[in-house]
């Protein structure tokens, strides 16, 4: 793959890149105007769907940082994006350019104080693995094999400057408005900045091993704080493949149903015991070892869940409290999906929207045992998705509604509700974590 020797850090250098971008987006909408000369409407628009997901990926992987988080934490939702982006958008999840070796050893001298050959018996300055925000090297010490994650420079100083050149685009998105959308926006910007603080994220993957070590099937690097610093993190080299790897052949249903249950776990017993949870659930965060064990990867993205959002949320996932209209409608009050100031038309609106969507998002709460192979499911809630996309009801309505708290805990559900479909995991225990 083709390397990066330089890479866009100043908010002029980054929004013109951006600008090019749109730019290319124009052309792409003027050939779509074209082949639906000669072409019917949907060919028309695939292509278009095809070139924009193309273009603005490119545009976005030379950025790196937030601007190419943003649509690595889109392409979770298979249900937002047309497929095309889904598509091009999953690269940023493991697979982008990475920077050159004169530019990563450069790199880890600013951030270090001496090369890295200088720290490590033996550094391979070409990247293993190119993500977001950083990118991975093979490195050895003291007999141990190491993977050393090194964080792109100026992605923490452009956080704020990229959030606001894509907040014009999210708001239209997601017809966001009002005068207290901005605590949306604070919180992903908040939850980004602490992403790039490396001695975070260390302290943070030493506590969830610790907390997570005794469920089943699951395992962890350890972390070495002696060798990271606050861009850089040193672990264990895991071998495996990523989960999006494996799943692309796997046909053996008894390792699916195995890995399943230990990603169900581990969720669960993180989100109802820890109160806090590994809000980045994609495949590029998750190997396969060949004895079929999961290894649980990258802890920058921890979203604690206090008790004021926790328990409204999982009462509302309970069956007997979705069938009574005034004890539900209540939590929504809590939850701040209702406001007081709201018209009797936006009360029923949303009321019945919110009570179909969590009827069928709490779905495998509701039984023992559920299976997330299961396309009717994925498919009913790609339907309902859909149809509230198109609403013009919605959109004439102001539609950022609920706590802040949503915003990460939603990503997290429903990554790994599509990890889950992915692994075609048919027989997994609900509430086997309660056991842990």
């Amino acid at each position: 793959m083709k390397t990066i020797d330089s890479i866009p850090t100043s908010k002029i250098q980054r929004a013109s890149k951006l600008i090019q971008t749109g730019a290319k987006v124009g052309v792409n909408y003027l050939k779509y105007y074209g082949d639906k000369l000669t072409k019917t409407e949907e060919e028309a628009k695939e292509n278009l769907n095809i070139n924009n997901a193309a273009d603005i990926y490119d545009g976005l992987k030379q950025l790196k940082g937030s601007a190419l988080k943003v649509a690595q934490m889109l392409s979770m939702d298979k249900n937002i994006l047309p497929k095309a982006y889904v598509e091009k958008f999953s690269l940023a999840q493991f697979s982008v350019p990475p920077l050159s070796p004169p530019l990563v050893n450069k790199t880890f001298k600013k951030y270090f104080g001496k090369p890295p050959q200088e720290l490590f018996d033996t550094f391979n300055s070409t990247s293993v693995n190119a993500a977001s925000i950083g990118q991975v090297h093979q490195a050895t010490k003291d007999g141990k094999n190491l993977a050393v994650k090194i964080q792109y420079p100026g992605v923490a100083e452009s956080i704020s400057s990229d959030l606001a050149m894509v907040k014009p685009i999210a708001i239209k998105m997601f017809n966001i408005r009002g005068k207290d959308s901005d605590k949306y926006f604070k919180e992903v910007e908040d939850k980004l900045i602490e992403e790039t603080n490396y001695v975070i994220e260390v302290k943070q993957s030493i506590e969830m091993a610790e907390a997570c070590k005794h469920i089943p099937n699951l395992i962890f690097p350890q972390y070495y704080a002696e060798w990271s610093s606050d861009k850089i993190i040193t672990m264990d080299w895991m071998t495996g493949e990523h989960l999006s790897e494996f799943t692309a052949y796997n046909t053996d249903n008894a390792k699916s149903n195995i890995l399943g249950q230990t990603l169900w776990d581990f969720y669960m017993f993180q989100m109802h015991n820890l109160r806090k949870v590994h809000a980045d659930p994609h495949p590029g965060n998750f190997l396969i070892t060949k004895d079929t064990q999961l290894v649980a990867l990258d802890f920058g993205c921890i979203k604690e869940v206090p008790d004021d959002f926790y328990i409204p949320y999982f009462e509302l996932a309970e069956k007997k409290n979705l069938d009574n209209p005034v004890y539900f409608q209540s939590k929504l009050y809590e939850l701040e999906i209702l406001r007081k100031e709201d018209t009797k038309e936006e009360v029923e609106f949303f009321t019945e929207m919110f009570h179909e969507l969590l009827s069928l998002f709490a779905r495998p709460f509701h039984v023992e045992e559920f299976d997330f192979s299961d396309d009717g499911f994925f498919g009913e809630i790609a339907d309902l998705g859909e149809r509230y996309s198109k609403s013009t009801e919605l959109r004439n309505m102001n539609g950022n509604r609920g706590s802040k708290h949503f915003i990460y805990i939603n990503r997290t559900f429903f990554g790994l509700y599509n990890l889950m479909h992915d692994l075609k995991a048919d027989k997994v225990q609900i509430n086997n974590f309660r056991k842990y």
